[in-house]
């Protein structure tokens, strides 16, 4: 059995950024073993973080990968319990590998499939291993919501301040710069559809049925009432739709006018709230 020196005790703390106490005493466990000391702090991390599971994961962030000129792009939401972590740098790193690996690697349909790959930024090491040794360190649950790919180039933006936000836009040419600044229009207008024609009919139809009520009160002629409606609906549009909205840069300029300008095809996006579904 090897001695377990102050100094062996302060290079597993300074390793794993856990406590003296623990690392003596995994190392009295482990016998002297380092490498044996780091399993079983790691192992006695995974029962306390089964056990505090169900704490609520209310603040967090959304990590991006993303580039008109890359193959693909992803979005990822990684919630944790307080809003001090959810700005550390290395939850911020956690979120944003984790984008990366969904959009260059193989794909995952789960969070687990995803945390069971590779962490781009640490070399040998699972991103399910990162986060664990993150919750021995910090003892906050992290929870992992949605992720999403598109194929292609893309822009994303997060908003963190305030409202938690996430966007990421799928785009056929354009640059960074453009990419970026419709996804910061769709994270502050938040369109509830790419085109006209996307948004959903029943919401359609409501707003018709409400514009053509305050029509009647007006007392409009029933035989032009149907044609003011159609008219007074590019307002709706205008407002739901992205590529219907005044840009807000340039406001003298829809979404697609500018896209258009910037020789960039938007072909998608998403926009997500932390929270909200």
């Amino acid at each position: 059995m090897a001695e377990i020196t102050a100094s062996l005790v302060r290079e597993l703390r300074d390793e794993t950024g856990l406590p003296m106490m623990d690392c003596k005493k995994a190392l009295t466990e482990s016998g002297g073993d380092k490498e044996k000391a780091k399993e079983t702090l790691r192992q006695n991390g995974i029962k306390i973080n089964a056990i505090r599971s169900d704490r609520e994961t209310a603040f967090g962030r959304f990590g991006t990968y993303h580039g008109v000129g890359k193959e693909a792009g992803a979005v990822v939401e990684l919630k944790c319990e307080s809003a001090p972590v959810a700005g550390s740098p290395e939850f911020i790193q956690l979120a944003n590998d984790m984008a990366q690996q969904l959009a260059t690697g193989p794909g995952a349909k789960t969070a687990d499939e995803l945390l069971d790959q590779p962490c781009p930024s640490k070399p040998g090491k699972k991103l399910r291993d990162v986060k664990d040794d993150m919750f021995n360190r910090i003892r906050e649950v992290f929870n992992v919501g949605r992720m999403l790919k598109f194929e292609g180039g893309t822009g994303a933006y997060s908003h963190n301040s305030g409202t938690v936000s996430g966007v990421l836009l799928q785009v056929e040419g354009g640059t960074d710069e453009a990419a970026k600044d419709v996804a910061m229009h769709v994270a502050a207008m938040r369109p509830l559809a790419l085109k006209k024609e996307d948004i959903d009919q029943k919401l359609v139809d409501k707003e018709r049925e409400i514009l053509k009520e305050a029509a009647l009160k007006e007392g409009k002629p029933a035989n032009i009432v149907d044609k003011m409606v159609e008219g007074r609906l590019r307002n709706f549009y205008a407002e739901k739709a992205l590529l219907e909205q005044p840009f807000v840069k340039e406001p003298s300029l829809t979404v697609a006018k500018f896209a258009d300008d910037a020789k960039m095809k938007i072909k998608n996006f998403v926009h997500w709230e932390l929270g909200r579904e």
